[in-house]
């Protein structure tokens, strides 16, 4: 770890998990790589080539790799704990420790050298340390020059050969790749079952194969017409030559590189409105053609509403590949099982590609806030599948909000600060991750109003793209576009198991007028809607506002529509301070002109007992 001096501290602003733009900075890595695989028993060679620049201030005197494969063998952290969790991933298991020899997964580096001279290295796991041969000073560069070797594991869990639909390779995480360093040090974690994090860099990948496998993948093909297959045109093959064909690809300005590769796939290509060149490669099976030619136009529609609500998709093609074992983001494409029923693959889709906005764009440390990029990802995509869906819903996020609600519940859940291996069930942090993530998204829209909530998200797509945002970064932006103090907001959501639970207490009548005494029980602040429906049809949405937001909410109903759409009359009260547990609002009427009195008509605050929300006279 980096140790930062008083001057440092001083100079750089760090504190905690904190950034800024002003003094922001990021790592860069150039791969070059070439590599050879052997379809008959899954074996690869490589050669890579590592550009790597030290932006940071901090002069690095070691490196590591993460070797990713190599978690597919019996006794790795990743076995190990699979057969130990209380809940484990039915894809995993137990199926890892029974890998035979020739199943197995491993990457193993044979030789290493930075700038023409050796390295000290050895392997721990899925993570390759490195004492480097001098070191790094800030601001400068160096080169590493690798050799490798590896083998494809039987599809277990994201990377792997023949998975259940008979796809030959899926190959994600399947080279050395360099661990990122930034103002909090390194991130070398182990690979243990859940995400990644990389650093930014352009690709240029060199992939040689037998001639009858077609790849889809990260980049873009530079040498189409050489290996006789047009990539850019419609997929159409001619034949080939030799043996082997080697594939060149290219991609800029990305942290990761993924490929897949099968003799029958299919390939489609749909160009976009917006120029984005769509790719799909499926297999040449009749049961699936139809569903794959209808998800075409369907993912166009997604592309479209994501360039509107985050911002433009930057690369020039997205390409959405059958294979893996579920669903799974990388860098320009997805894998995604494909034997599914038409809503299903949308529905996997929708939230693969909006993976390419939050967290292959927008590129959080997903061990670390897990919930950054599934959440924000969730929320996008619900809303995206509900415009694109014939019969749109009010709320959208329903059953995610749910979903947040049992794992409260539950007795299970742990603060969104956990390290995304750390938590004790995979339920807990499934939960957490999608659907209180999502929440987080949908729930600061009715704390800031769906307007300054879309607009938060327009400008942390244009100040953060291509970098590495943390949570405080984000809500930075929150508090910038809507002019609203929101610390106590990511502090008590995302920090603490703290939850929301406020009550229409009393409501009393004296000399024709009646008071509402409303009372916070749970420990979470929160502003108050409190919508009050008269018996003469009338409506009037009464605004508390929370004292240490030091702001007032502008002018909604329950349906997050302008005041003057809807005949309901709206009024800002006093605020309300945390500390008191109860609060009062008089009306000028009398108990009887009241049909009822609700908190939160309409649902976004996520109170965990809304039966006490209501009041019906």
């Amino acid at each position: 770890m980096r140790h930062f001096f008083s001057i440092y501290l001083l100079f750089l602003g760090f504190s905690g998990t904190a950034q800024g733009l002003s003094c922001y900075w990021q790592q860069h890595v150039d791969y070059t790589m070439e590599v050879d695989m052997d379809v008959k028993n899954y074996r690869y060679m490589g050669t890579q080539k590592l550009v790597y620049t030290n932006n940071s201030p901090d002069t690095l005197n070691k490196v590591f790799y993460h070797l990713y494969f190599n978690a597919f063998q019996p006794g790795s952290q990743m076995d190990v704990r699979s057969r130990t969790i209380s809940d484990p991933d039915n894809r995993v298991g137990d199926r890892i420790s029974k890998l035979s020899p020739e199943e197995i997964g491993y990457l193993k580096v044979s030789s290493l050298q930075q700038d023409g001279k050796k390295t000290t290295y050895q392997t721990v796991g899925t993570i390759l340390e490195v004492q480097l041969a001098k070191p790094i000073l800030p601001g400068a560069k160096t080169t590493f020059s690798m050799d490798f070797n590896g083998q494809v594991p039987v599809q277990i869990r994201r990377s792997g050969r023949n998975n259940e639909e008979g796809i030959a390779l899926s190959m994600t995480q399947w080279y050395p790749k360099m661990a990122e360093y930034d103002f909090e040090g390194w991130h070398a974690d182990p690979y243990i079952g859940r995400e990644f994090h990389g650093v930014w860099g352009d690709f240029d990948v060199k992939i040689t194969i037998d001639k009858d496998y077609v790849i889809g993948g990260s980049g873009y093909l530079q040498n189409g017409n050489e290996i006789g297959y047009n990539y850019q045109d419609e997929g159409v093959k001619v034949k080939r030559k030799g043996k082997n064909l080697t594939w060149h690809f290219i991609a800029p300005k990305v942290h990761d590189f993924a490929w897949a590769a099968d003799p029958d796939y299919i390939h489609d290509k749909l160009v976009a409105a917006d120029g984005t060149i769509l790719n799909f490669f499926y297999q040449n099976d009749p049961k699936i053609i139809e569903n794959w030619k209808k998800l075409q136009p369907a993912t166009e529609k997604l592309l479209l509403f994501y360039n509107k609500h985050i911002g433009p998709y930057p690369w020039k093609q997205y390409s959405v590949i059958q294979g893996g074992d579920g669903g799974m983001e990388y860098a320009m494409a997805t894998l995604i099982t494909g034997e599914r029923k038409l809503g299903s693959l949308i529905g996997v889709t929708a939230h693969e590609f909006a993976h390419s906005w939050f967290q292959q764009l927008l590129a959080t440390n997903e061990n670390k806030n897990e919930w950054m990029d599934e959440g924000f990802t969730t929320y996008i995509s619900m809303l995206a599948e509900n415009q694109l869906h014939e019969n749109p819903v009010e709320n959208p996020f329903e059953r995610t909000y749910k979903g947040y609600v049992y794992l409260t519940n539950s007795g299970k859940e742990q603060p969104m600060t956990t390290h995304a291996d750390r938590y004790e069930y995979n339920q807990a942090y499934g939960l957490s991750a999608y659907s209180k993530g999502a929440v987080f998204l949908a729930q600061l829209g009715y704390i800031i109003g769906e307007e300054n909530l879309a607009k938060t998200l327009n400008r942390y797509y244009d100040d953060w793209k291509f970098k590495h945002p943390t949570p405080n970064d984000f809500i930075r932006v929150a508090e910038k576009v809507s002019g609203a103090e929101l610390d106590w907001y990511l502090t008590d959501f995302t920090r603490t198991t703290n939850t929301i639970d406020y009550a229409v207490k009393n409501v009393s009548e004296n000399s024709g007028k009646t008071t509402i005494t409303l009372e916070r029980i749970g420990r979470m602040p929160m502003p108050i809607d409190l919508m009050i429906t008269y018996t003469d049809g009338t409506k009037e949405l009464i605004n508390i506002p929370l004292q240490m937001m030091r702001w007032q909410k502008p002018a909604v109903t329950e349906a997050g529509q302008d005041e003057s759409s809807a005949n309901i009359q709206r009024i800002t009260k006093e605020d309300w301070a945390w500390a008191y547990p109860t609060y009062e609002h008089t009306i000028d009427r009398p108990n009887s002109a009241i049909e009822q009195i609700e908190i939160d008509a309409s649902g976004r605050m996520a109170d965990v007992n809304r039966e006490n929300n209501r009041w019906k006279n």
